[in-house]
């Protein structure tokens, strides 16, 4: 595929992930939800830099993340030194992390606990929870038995934490399964899946981002017993108003110098682990290598345009329209709204075609795809209504999520392993970026609106979108297992009362 047709591709499946919310955006504005011209214009201008960022960053990720993973993934193959793959592990699951949009987009959403403080917190439990998937590939760890051993633990803990840090801590581990991280991941561990010579070791090699979305989790349930802060005052979100399209330009263009330093800031530890091993033990040749850093540099030019987007002109809009639509005369309509943008939101994800498809063949056809979308689609359709109904009544999240992992952990032990290992990984199929710039924020804005407790009732919205694949795609496991069963029984024939039967052949 030429360089062109790529750059066209992912463009593509860019403006098919944000033009569904442009479009029921411009339909509640233009129709029951008033909102002021120059935040409208703003948001629009912000949808066209968030296309181009992630097309932009989708592209540069492919070239460079996905390359450096799978070089050093195969590199540590060669040394088969534990010690190395667990160190190289750690340390390229904090540096990967760090620079994940969605993360970023999170921290800076989250007014009581210090921005950076989280992201090193969040990138900390990536980076040990990627050693334990390290471990379990090289050691065959049953990854069911895993799961819920962790999960024990992840409720444990969440039933006895502060609840500010709860909802928080859920949605860590859905924004940590993004664009940058999960080709990262899985290409370091099917690279060092093929240390084995064994017929499961590429099976074993699912469930890796399923285990690094459990280490955020752990890692900001603990930091609630050890760290208090005061209310980050930077982080609440921020409506700007411009009175003439100059005034909304300048803003941008004044905005622009921060995210570059934010987003090189991010990057620099990649790079500088990534040139390290490269002249110290990879030694690339000059064609490959000097493509990684064009990756880098397109990787970085997309995230900086993302940010910008999202921060000045996306997440605005969404708040504001949160605000408006929980007001008393339009409340009724809160709750559906937002599950025609879950519905909407997934559809256009075009990791989703990869993962109906995905499991279509892992199944034998006898999953289609179509009805993985529509599972799928019903699924966050369901996610965005139950956040909405926890942002009107204040419902504690564990009564959704300990019965949602709960039910997904006994699947587990009916269905396929490796049904089990997608259903986890694909968190971040679900909770793509648009739940984090925009839900999120909408959320946000409706909390306010109604009085409630943003910490408590507004966050976890992506931890329930993140949940629901784990439930529908082992659910369509489920029938696959159910349908395999009955095509192996024996066909009943059924003979007329009067009807001579043969019981030998001549």
């Amino acid at each position: 595929m030429s360089h062109r047709k790529v750059f066209y591709e992912k463009f593509k499946e860019a403006a098919l992930s944000v033009i569904p919310i442009v479009v029921i955006v411009l339909a509640l504005s233009l129709t029951v939800v008033p909102v002021s011209p120059d935040l409208l214009l703003s948001f629009l201008l912000g949808a066209v830099l968030l296309t181009i960022g992630v097309g932009l960053f989708t592209v540069g990720s492919e070239v460079s993340m996905t390359q450096i993973g799978t070089q050093i993934g195969s590199h540590l193959t060669k040394t088969k030194n534990l010690k190395i793959i667990l160190s190289v592990s750690l340390l390229l699951g904090i540096a990967i992390t760090i620079a994940e949009p969605d993360l970023q987009v999170l921290a800076a959403n989250v007014p009581n606990i210090n921005t950076v403080v989280l992201i090193i917190t969040v990138a900390i439990g990536v980076g040990l929870f990627l050693m334990v998937s390290m471990l379990r590939i090289l050691f065959k760890i049953p990854l069911r038995w895993l799961l819920m051993a962790l999960y024990v633990i992840v409720f444990i803990l969440a039933f006895i934490t502060d609840p500010d840090y709860l909802s928080v801590a859920f949605d860590s581990g859905g924004v940590t399964t993004g664009p940058m991280t999960v080709p990262f991941i899985l290409a370091l561990g099917v690279g060092v899946a093929s240390i084995r010579s064994d017929e499961n070791a590429q099976m074993d090699s699912f469930g890796l981002v399923a285990l690094c979305s459990i280490g955020p989790i752990l890692a900001v349930l603990l930091l609630s017993f050890i760290y208090k802060d005061a209310p980050d005052a930077a982080a609440a979100s921020v409506i700007h108003a411009h009175e003439t399209t100059v005034g909304l330009g300048k803003h941008y263009l004044s905005s622009l110098p921060t995210y570059i330093f934010e987003v090189v800031i991010a990057l620099l530890p990649i790079v500088i682990f990534f040139l390290i091993f490269h002249f110290v033990s990879l030694k690339l040749r000059k064609v490959p290598f000097l493509r990684i850093v064009l990756g880098l540099l397109v990787t970085c030019v997309g995230l900086v345009l993302f940010l910008l987007a999202v921060n000045v002109g996306f997440s605005s809009l969404g708040h504001v329209l949160g605000q408006k639509l929980a007001e008393p005369h339009l409340k009724f309509l809160l709750i559906p709204i937002s599950m025609i943008m879950g519905w909407f939101i997934i559809n256009a994800e075009p990791a989703v075609a990869v993962l109906n498809k995905q499991v279509e063949e892992l199944s034998a056809g006898a999953i289609s795809a179509k009805a993985m979308n529509y599972s799928l689609a019903i699924a966050i359709a369901l996610a965005n209504g139950l956040a909405m109904l926890r942002v009107v009544t204040g419902m504690n999240i564990l009564y959704i999520i300990v019965p949602g992992y709960a039910i997904a952990l006994i699947l587990a032990f009916f269905v396929p392993p490796t049904f089990t290992a997608i259903a986890f990984d694909s968190g971040g199929v679900a909770s793509g970026p648009l739940t984090a710039t925009f839900m999120l924020p909408f959320a946000m804005g409706a909390c306010s609106t109604i009085g409630g407790n943003i910490m408590t009732d507004a966050f976890g919205l992506v931890a329930l979108v993140a949940m629901m694949p784990l439930l529908s795609i082992q659910l369509m496991g489920l029938i696959y297992v159910i349908k395999t069963r009955s095509a192996a029984k024996p066909v009943e024939i059924s003979y007329a009362d009067d009807e001579i039967i043969e019981l030998w052949e001549v």
